[in-house]
């Protein structure tokens, strides 16, 4: 009973796991921000993550069969891991491109979608080509080791090139009287000169951005990959290739993450609405109306509700499509927006608490997510 529990819960299991840890973690790093500096928690980061990932590689060639549900638990554990340093590196990151113009802002999310069309790209690839599941295994998390020493590199260069020192040298300087006292006014509790950035303040010019960012992915992590991965093409019972092999990765993670992807890019040529603008809450909270769309899908198993409004397949492949197309955009013009509304020595600390309620929204989803399999 457990085991059929654990198999078909496994995709709340792992959005649980991946999601919650991150509340805790942006909590730390909004913190740890002016008491220890950015490089020495962005390297850090890289560094447990390659570590797990270098035993995730070990692991491959290690029969589990005598201990699976151990080595299920300790394979969420890494994910926990996984989650809390990949979080902790995600906000701090943020946090020094949101002293860069807003274009680097939209080019760093624009690349994390573009990660996500690569993975759904090499797991389709592998369903046609490989016969060797261990084999695909160590193929995928022998290439995010490289990855991660590559970001390592890549990331010890990057205070060498003239671009980005002219902007941190910008950031580092010390910022005027006038513009701290502004940010700061009203709050008896924030000190300029405390080791953690003023939260009042902050959370005052960017609370609307905030809680639309947080219901953006408060919505997506509900529908995918839970409910949208468990959505069946009407024709599976004819046997082809297309809707018993191809149909879940293309409709659910290609589609999804290209959509995401075009979201993001749109944000560099067009910013509208504003910040400011009633339209931009009005346009996140519209899309509550996708759980719904997406359960009179054909998703299975289905308990209580029993018939399948939307008999073509035409209908989760669109609804994919909107999803992760409203999720880029919406969610990248909340993100980039929050750094640019207060004054630029506040920056890398609004653009740490815009993490957390990106990572807030993802934690509480995908415990809705579990609530939404019993429907």
């Amino acid at each position: 009973m457990h085991v059929k529990c654990s198999k078909d819960y496994f995709e709340s299991y792992f959005s649980i796991a991946s999601a919650v840890p991150s509340v805790p973690c942006l909590i730390l790093n909004f913190f740890l921000v002016n008491r220890v500096s950015s490089k020495v928690r962005i390297l850090s980061s890289l560094v447990v993550i390659l570590l797990v990932f270098v035993l995730t590689t070990v692991l491959v060639k290690v029969d589990t069969s005598a201990w699976t549900k151990e080595f299920f638990v300790l394979t969420l554990s890494c994910v926990v891991i996984l989650s809390g340093a990949a979080n902790i590196l995600a906000a701090s990151i943020f946090g020094i491109t949101g002293q860069f113009p807003m274009k680097n802002s939209q080019a760093l999310v624009s690349g994390q979608a573009m990660g996500g069309i690569v993975s759904a790209l090499a797991a389709i690839l592998d369903l046609s080509v490989a016969s060797n599941v261990t084999d695909s295994a160590l193929a995928y998390f022998l290439t995010a080791v490289i990855f991660t020493i590559i970001c390592i590199i890549v990331y010890l260069i990057l205070p060498r090139m003239e671009y980005s020192r002219y902007y941190l040298s910008i950031s580092n300087d010390k910022p005027s009287s006038s513009s701290l006292e502004t940010a700061a006014a009203g709050d008896n509790h924030s000190s300029l000169n405390s080791n953690s950035p003023p939260i009042g303040p902050i959370l005052r010019k960017v609370s609307m951005l905030a809680t639309c960012l947080f219901y953006t992915f408060f919505i997506t992590i509900i529908i995918f990959p839970t409910i949208s991965a468990s959505i069946e093409s009407v024709n599976s019972k004819s046997g082809s290739i297309w809707t018993t092999k191809y149909f879940t990765p293309i409709t659910c993670f290609l589609i999804y993450n290209f959509s995401d992807f075009c979201g993001r890019q749109i944000t560099a040529w067009i910013q509208s609405p504003g910040p400011k603008s009633k339209i931009l809450p009005t346009l996140v909270f519209l899309r509550t109306l996708f759980i719904p769309l997406f359960m009179f899908c054909n998703y299975q198993p289905r308990k209580h509700i029993d018939k399948v409004f939307f008999q073509s397949d035409v209908y989760p492949v669109l609804f994919i499509a909107l999803l992760g197309l409203s999720n880029g955009y919406l969610g990248t013009l909340s993100m980039i927006y929050g750094p640019k509304v207060v004054p630029k020595e506040l920056a890398e600390g609004t653009a740490i608490i815009m993490s957390f309620f990106l990572g807030l929204g993802l934690a509480v989803g995908s415990a809705f997510s579990s609530l939404a399999q019993l429907i």
